[in-house]
Order: structure tokens, then sequence, then C-alpha cells
């Protein structure tokens, strides 16, 4: 088996299409093909198998990614050995981000990197569902990724996992608002309220789900929109309520909009980033993680 193919086995696994990965990978999707029958011909078993239009891995192909993944990572073990390569701080690294994290923390990190002799980073927005954020390692060094503390958990055994934040998502309302007075808010005060919030299947829809089955009311939602800086600003004219991120909505806040807490329901997610392990052996990567520990420190202290 060459590694190679494995890796375009291991991509087939994270991208699901044929095309993905020669897009991934720089090649045609007649070279992937190929590559794929080749290492076919080595194993006993099937590896792939169609589902819909996507070549997807069967359960012999997963195991095989995954060995691979390891040969992968030991390989990286080999070039950091030589040193070179890994213990650069001037490498480019490619980092994606979901929206409002990418608001709040691109800008800070880009002014902690401007020096000559830091890593040269190349950002980018990926607003994905919460499942597709782990095959986006695929494509990037680093993915800053969230998911609520109800979600499923990140597939562990494929990427590495660092936390940045444990942050809620906050009722976001009209500075008049008759609830802008109180503390802390409950479903029940939130049951007769017009609503902006997300897609189905993105955060925060699924904590709306979760205030109607504990108020025992249908809610009544006007606008679904992804972006924050929109629900913001319609939060702001006074027609509807949202959830906003506590720590990392201040770029779209004005004092025309108030945050209050929600009791009585999980409304946390997590914020990470996502890694390959073998990136993780590159100093200018672990210099990325680095400063964004450090922004989110100081987006957590303010919030």
């Amino acid at each position: 088996m060459e590694i190679h193919q494995l890796e375009i086995l291991r991509e087939l696994g994270a991208l699901g299409s044929v095309k993905a990965v020669a897009d991934t990978l720089m090649v045609t999707p007649s070279a992937v093909s190929q590559q794929l029958a080749l290492l076919q011909r080595k194993v006993d078993v099937p590896l792939t198998r169609k589902e819909g239009r996507n070549l997807v891995l069967t359960e012999a192909g997963q195991v095989l990614a995954d060995a691979g993944a390891a040969v992968v990572n030991a390989m990286a073990d080999a070039r950091d050995a030589i040193g070179n390569y890994h213990g650069s701080t001037a490498g480019k690294v490619s980092l994606s981000g979901f929206h409002s994290a990418g608001q709040a923390v691109f800008a800070p990190l880009a002014r902690i990197l401007a020096a000559p002799d830091q890593p040269r980073i190349e950002l980018s927005d990926e607003d994905v569902a919460q499942q597709d954020f782990p095959a986006l390692t695929a494509r990037y060094d680093l993915v800053l990724a969230h998911r609520m503390d109800h979600s499923p958990r990140w597939p562990a055994e494929r990427v590495t996992v660092i936390p940045l934040a444990h942050e809620p998502l906050d009722v976001a309302l009209p500075a008049a608002h008759r609830l802008a007075g109180k503390a802390a808010l409950t479903a029940e005060d939130l049951g007769g309220e017009a609503w902006v919030t997300s897609h189905t299947g993105y955060s925060p829809a699924d904590v709306l789900s979760a205030v109607a089955a504990v108020s025992s009311r249908e809610l009544n939602i006007v606008h679904r929109i992804n972006d924050y800086s929109t629900v913001a600003a319609l939060v702001a004219t006074g027609g509807v309520v949202g959830l906003l991120p506590r720590y990392t909505a201040g770029p779209v806040l004005n004092p025309d909009i108030v945050l209050r807490p929600l009791e009585g329901i999980s409304t946390r997610r997590r914020i990470d980033v996502l890694a390959r392990p073998e990136n993780l052996k590159r100093r200018s990567v672990t210099i990325v993680c680095e400063a964004l520990q450090e922004i989110m420190v100081g987006l957590v202290k303010q919030g």
C-alpha cells in the first residue's frame, strides 16, 4: 500500500465524494478514482460503497483509513525529527472559523501575528452544521468549531480537540423591552415573544425547541437567520427577540440591545479548535493555537 493512497482513502472518509477529495488534494477526480482502485486490488474486502451520488467508506474502509491516519502521523513524527519544517515559527497556517467566532477573534489574531517572524495565517469563514466541522480539518490546518453541550462529541479518534471556551447563549432583547429590567429570564417569560433564530440544524434553533417544550407553547419564529450581526440588527429594531453568544457577540452588539441569561435550560456551547494530529506537530500551528487561547481568555473576562 502506498501512503498517498491511504491519504486519499482518509480524505474520502472525511469529505464524502471523489470530487471533494480531488479539489482538496488539487488533482483530478480520475486520478483519485485510479488510486482508490489500485488500493482496492490489494485488499480482499470492499473499502467503499455508493450512497446516492456519493462514494463513502465501508466499515473496513474506515478501519484502513484510520490506520492510514496513524501512518501519516508517524511520517509527521519523522519530519519533526528533522526539525527544519516543524520547528519554523514563520510557516503558513490555514484557519477556518464559524461566523460569530471569526467576527470576534480574526482581527485580534491578525494583530498578534503581525510580526515578520510569526506564522502567516490564511483565514476563511465556514458556517456549517455541527456534524460537518470535523471534515473541514481535511482542508484547513485549524478549524474553529462549536457544538452544544447536549450534542454528540467530536470524533476524538480522528481529530484533536483543543477547548477554547464554554459559552452561554443569552436572550437578546431590545433595550426598551418589558423584560429588559429582569436580571435573568425563564422559558415562561418568553413564551409569547416573536423570535429570530437560526435555520433548523444549526444553533440556537435547538435551544428554542427546549424553550418551547418547557413553556408548553408553540414559538412564534418570524425570521430564520444564521448570521448573528443580522440577528442583532433585527433585535435592535424592537420587533423580535433572539439568542446571542455572551463572549463572542461583542462586535455585533449596540446600546439598543441587552443580553439576559436564560435559566432552567442548557444554553452553553463549546468552542473548540479541531485539527489533524500531525498538523499540531508544527510549531507555527501551535503558535496560532496559543494565540487563539489568549484571545478567548480575554473575551471571557470581558463577558
